[in-house]
């Protein structure tokens, strides 16, 4: 992400320089009257104001999309979590039940082989 990021701000840099080269060339080279120049410079600046403006909206678009597709996924993460959290509370409850099953069969056992060893006994 922080890629993308940093291809924004390069893009404005660039942008932003590129235009100032160009204002800065046009005033060099221009053979024309003090006037002239001037509503040049003005239709210039308005270009690279547009072209700004450009670069600002799509810089915003892209992170409105971006927030956007994080959202989604932060949602679908909450619902598996969700889901995840569901699965492992039944599991509990099928391991106690489980559990409590075999330690009452296992106090069954224990009392019969008890009785049996009392009855033994007394036989004996």
């Amino acid at each position: 992400m922080s890629e993308q990021n940093s291809g924004g701000v390069e893009f404005f840099a660039g942008l932003v320089i590129g235009g100032l080269v160009g204002a800065a060339l046009a005033l060099l080279m221009a053979p024309q009257s003090g006037e002239e120049t001037r509503a040049q410079l003005r239709d210039k600046s308005l270009e690279f104001k547009d072209r700004a403006e450009e670069g600002v909206l799509e810089a915003r678009h892209r992170a409105q999309t971006q927030l956007s597709s994080l959202q989604e996924q932060v949602t679908h993460l909450q619902g598996q979590v969700a889901s995840l959290q569901e699965k492992g509370k039944e599991t509990l409850e099928k391991s106690k039940q489980t559990a409590s099953e075999a330690i009452s069969r296992g106090k069954e056992s224990v009392s019969q082989a008890l009785n049996r060893s009392k009855d033994n006994a007394a036989e004996a």
